[in-house]
């Protein structure tokens, strides 16, 4: 059956190329890629609020409220349940960061569970009140639409790459109705290096995800009315961007910290019963960090001061400003808290999300506090958005992304430039100390990052080099007898060979030509061993070296081929410049293919 589906799709996919050249077939399948995620994210965010609106419900019983303390560990606990029984054969992971692997490392193969499994885990994690976004799953899953579909219709990985990125992009614009920042979305974390013909397939896709998710999920995210910005705050929304590059640098090293400490838990029920309790006694005291959050944002931006601390056990004090003020600074740090604890206790979800409410909330209570100083009388509004925007741009290293995004999602165009100024401030002084962002540090220590500003490295990372062992050169045990290994040597035209004992621990190498002299010189010396031949290694390799090491060893030695060993020192095989060098180029012009 399998291989009568694959000869089938071979005949339709000859058919189509005779047809249809592969420029045009791409833009159809963005559309195509760009219709599926945006039904994906309609299901994401339809299935999520109807869990939320189910458990807030009116229920006649004065402790329900007393529920949301288990409520998120539920949810993380059913996410750890559905990896644990429904992905089996492939590891399931969150974030962007598995993304970013993906098309570095693995020709840009994302699991096709993650169009289904991520939808199911992020609903059941948010909607049970774990305080992440859905805006990470729903781009895996588009992406995953995106790779799935380009593999099976046999693309290259040029091709297979760009479908990934109008998934992501289609997510970003189905999520948000925000066809733009699904776009530079893309663009900045996916294809940092592009030319114009990619705008045509990202362009097609976001706006076709934004059509069919708005066919199905009609609610506007945010409403913003503003009259415009002011000269004379300038000055102010420089503060307020200063404020938020430090924070997102709290933020990032917070991420590590975290993920730290719940790596040291090995058992996954641990995790859950550990982080869903602390989850369920933030969320209990700080009814704000209940799943999104959006909600708190779209009160402020209504004037409703009091939303963030209304309907928490501190409710009465909300009359008292400096309650409000100390209420939403200690939100703004626990909403960190509780989006890193929710991830590193199983739950699924992005920090997207968190990103714009900490950041709304950093906007809010700067200008709040202002006003009440009565060194000036800012919009409070427009600081609230301008607060997103920067805590997005600095804490995604995504600027552009922040500032579209929140032009678009609130209709605030008008903002333009005071959203330009935080971000750019915010995004520089995060830079200034993080080089990456929470998604790239992990796969740049470990050397499996697309980086376009040293692309030597870059591909060199990307190398192994177990696969660049070559094990065809001859193999000699000390004892052996030259004589009656001179057939086996000279079939196999190379001209050096390794020398080990019984056991294959490694000894040294004898050089073919020396040997050749050695048997001419003195035929005399018929029962000649290899012990008498053998030569240490200039400089020997093990399998876990790196290749930039590797090549920097053979410059030193001025040779061309290294033995590589185990740790043990058990011989592998040999490996050559030439092999690199072959390889090399490969892997650049599939970059070159990426960036194209």
């Amino acid at each position: 059956m399998y291989i009568r589906f694959v000869n089938y799709l071979d005949k339709i996919n000859q058919y189509r190329k005779s047809k249809i050249s592969n420029r045009n077939f791409l833009i159809i399948l963005a559309v195509i890629v760009g219709i599926l995620a945006g039904l994906a994210a309609a299901v994401l965010k339809s299935l999520t609020h109807h869990i939320e609106e189910f458990l807030q419900s009116d229920w006649h019983w004065k402790y329900k409220y007393y529920l949301y303390f288990i409520f998120p560990m539920i949810g993380i606990f059913l996410t750890i349940l559905y990896i644990k029984y429904f992905i089996r054969k492939t590891k399931f992971e969150t974030g962007l960061t598995p993304l970013l692997y993906a098309i570095s490392k693995k020709s840009s193969k994302v699991e096709a569970h993650n169009i289904y499994s991520q939808i199911i885990t992020a609903a059941v994690t948010v909607g049970f009140g774990g305080s992440t976004g859905l805006e990470a799953p729903i781009v895996t899953s588009g992406s995953a639409i995106g790779s799935n579909l380009g593999r099976l219709l046999g693309l290259s990985y040029r091709e297979i790459t760009m479908l990934v990125a109008c998934g992501a992009a289609a997510g970003i614009a189905g999520a948000f109705n925000s066809p733009v920042a699904g776009i530079v979305f893309a663009i900045e974390i996916l294809l940092p290096e592009f030319t114009i013909p990619a705008f045509i397939p990202l362009l097609l896709s976001a706006a076709t995800a934004a059509v069919v998710a708005r066919l199905f999920y009609t609610q506007q995210l945010f409403f913003l009315v503003t009259e415009g910005w002011k000269v004379n705050a300038l000055f102010y929304y420089v503060i307020l961007a200063c404020f938020i590059g430090l924070f997102s640098i709290y933020f990032t090293k917070a991420n590590y910290a975290v993920k730290g400490l719940f790596y040291k838990i090995k058992h996954p029920y641990t995790k859950v019963i550990v982080g869903g309790l602390m989850l369920g006694a933030l969320v209990f005291l700080f009814p704000t960090l209940y799943g999104e959050g959006y909600i708190t944002i779209k009160g402020l931006l209504k004037g409703d001061y009091h939303t963030v601390i209304n309907n928490s056990i501190f409710a009465d004090y909300s009359s008292i400003s400096a309650v409000v003020i100390l209420f939403t600074v200690v939100t703004i740090f626990m909403k960190s808290i509780a989006t890193l604890v929710t991830l590193g206790a199983g739950g699924n979800g992005g920090t997207f999300a968190p990103s714009l409410i900490m950041g709304g909330l950093i906007g809010f209570i700067f200008a709040y506090v202002v006003n009440l100083s009565g060194l000036a009388q800012l919009n409070v509004s427009n600081f609230i958005v301008a607060g997103m925007a920067a805590a997005l741009g600095s804490i995604m290293h995504a600027p552009l992304t922040g500032i579209f995004l929140i032009a678009e999602i609130t209709g605030g165009y008008i903002l333009m430039v005071p959203l330009m100024i935080t971000t750019a401030i915010s995004y520089a002084i995060n830079r200034s100390s993080q080089k990456h962002s929470i998604y790239t540090k992990a796969l740049a220590d470990k050397g499996e990052l697309l980086s376009h500003e040293d692309k030597d490295t870059t591909v060199l990372n990307q190398m192994k080099l177990k696969y660049l062992i070559e094990k065809t050169y001859p193999q000699l045990f000390m004892n052996d007898l030259i004589s009656a290994k001179m057939n086996d040597i000279m079939q196999s035209h190379k001209n050096i060979c390794a020398v080990t004992d019984e056991l294959g621990d490694f000894k040294g190498i004898i050089y073919i030509e020396e040997l050749f002299n050695e048997m001419i010189n003195h035929p005399e010396k018929e029962n000649l061993q290899a012990s008498y031949l053998v030569q240490p290694a200039p400089n020997a390799i093990t399998e876990n070296d790196d290749l930039k090491m590797v090549l920097k060893k053979m410059e030193q030695d001025n040779v061309w081929i290294l033995p590589v060993l185990t740790a043990q020192n058990q011989y592998l095989g040999f490996v050559s410049k030439t092999a690199i060098f072959n390889k090399y180029r490969a892997l650049l012009m599939r970059q070159n293919d990426y960036m194209g």
